[in-house]
């Protein structure tokens, strides 16, 4: 009993020492954990991953933890879920289970809102290489534009896994900053005659057979163009094709929630262990916050610019503020885009066309990662 109890006061004493000598940015990073709680928490920001991230991070800044030293605990999910890349896909699988593609097959041209979404990530990528970041770092970076998280961890857990805790936040805080972020940059590109557009509702139905062929085309298509990214596409395709076949309602259901509740826990947990403050806290963490940061509002300013120039080409059919749920954060720059459009005029009704513009980005999302994904191959560099 007496040897416990020395032994404890012996670690109490060497964590306290670890603190006072080394420890400065592992307290920085407590701080920085409980702040994610706090958001999680408090605020419900993206709390199903912040949280998890958070706990993590304040697990592997406590003093001689070592939980992600060989052995330990965030190391195994890290190892098992991270440096497989089957968490992230997994992940994938679920959001295939829950999206629905209909808007977007209902008009299928909206999915060009979808690529012009994209731009951000390709412009920030350019300016991340400006900045001295590695090819694979600068891809990495650029990611965080997609607005989706999962795509953020796959492409950075594989090729620049040093810069996963930092673009894994920077990613899903963004995403549930897009209410924030978007407005202003959609109100400055657009006059009041375009913001209060109203658009026809399409009426056709989408039959079944186009519904169920729709992912299987699409993840061919995929394999074809940009095969680097095929498990990306892939699996968000496996997900919706269960989801519409009707056939398996019990593997839709699981991937929906006990798989995709499962793996997000362990995700965040793993993403937190990375947060280590010796780590973490480097001048690259703050360019990558702020790279992060100018990639979405590219997005969000190419897909307005986008919309601006279809309302021209349409004759004023097209309300430009759909362009700004052309990026992946689904549904909610959907959302956001419905609130913006009934601020101006309270009878207008933009969901159904947004919701088409955000699932065409969040195949544009993905599409362009494999794309990036398979010139680097071909470039020879993964």
């Amino acid at each position: 009993m007496l040897e416990s109890i020395l032994a404890g006061i012996s670690g109490l004493g060497a964590g306290t020492m670890f603190l006072a000598t080394k420890g400065l940015p592992n307290v920085v990073m407590l701080f920085i954990g409980g702040v994610l709680l706090y958001l999680a928490i408090k605020r419900e920001i993206e709390p199903l991953l912040l949280l998890p991230i958070g706990f993590g991070c304040v697990l592997v800044n406590v003093p001689l933890s070592d939980l992600m030293e060989q052995g330990g605990m965030l190391r195994f999910f890290y190892d098992i879920g991270i440096i497989t890349e089957i968490f992230p896909l997994l992940i994938f699988v679920g959001i295939g289970a829950m999206t629905d593609f209909g808007p977007l097959l209902e008009n299928p041209k909206i999915l060009l809102f979808g690529a012009a979404g994209q731009l951000g990530i390709f412009c920030t990528l350019l300016l991340a290489l400006a900045l001295g970041f590695s090819q694979l770092e600068a891809v990495c970076i650029g990611i965080i534009g997609a607005c989706d998280g999962p795509t953020a961890i796959y492409v950075t857990s594989q090729y620049a896994p040093h810069l996963l805790g930092p673009v894994s936040v920077a990613a899903y805080s963004y995403m549930s900053l897009v209410p924030i972020i978007q407005p202003p940059i959609m109100k400055a590109l657009t006059t009041e005659k375009e913001r209060t557009t109203r658009m026809a509702i399409n009426r056709e139905s989408v039959s079944k057979n186009t519904r169920i062929l729709f992912p299987i085309i699409v993840t061919i298509a995929t394999g074809l163009i940009a095969p680097k990214g095929l498990p990306l596409m892939g699996t968000i395709m496996l997900g919706n094709l269960m989801k519409e076949s009707g056939v398996v309602a019990r593997l839709t259901g699981a991937s929906e929630n006990e798989i995709a509740n499962i793996v997000t826990l362990f995700l965040g947990l793993a993403i937190g262990g990375t947060m280590e403050g010796h780590k973490f806290l480097r001048p690259e963490t703050l360019m990558i916050f702020g790279l992060g940061f100018l990639a979405i509002s590219l997005d969000t300013v190419a897909g307005v610019i986008f919309g601006k120039i279809m309302y021209g080409l349409t004759g004023g059919k097209i309300n430009p503020l759909i362009g700004a749920a052309g990026i992946s954060a689904y549904p909610m720059a959907a959302r956001v885009v419905q609130a913006q459009g009934q601020r101006y005029d309270k009878k207008n009704f933009l969901l159904m066309h947004a919701m088409g513009a955000n699932t065409g980005g969040q195949i544009g999302s993905v599409m362009a990662a494999a794309v990036m994904l398979s010139v680097l191959k071909g470039m020879g560099l993964i």
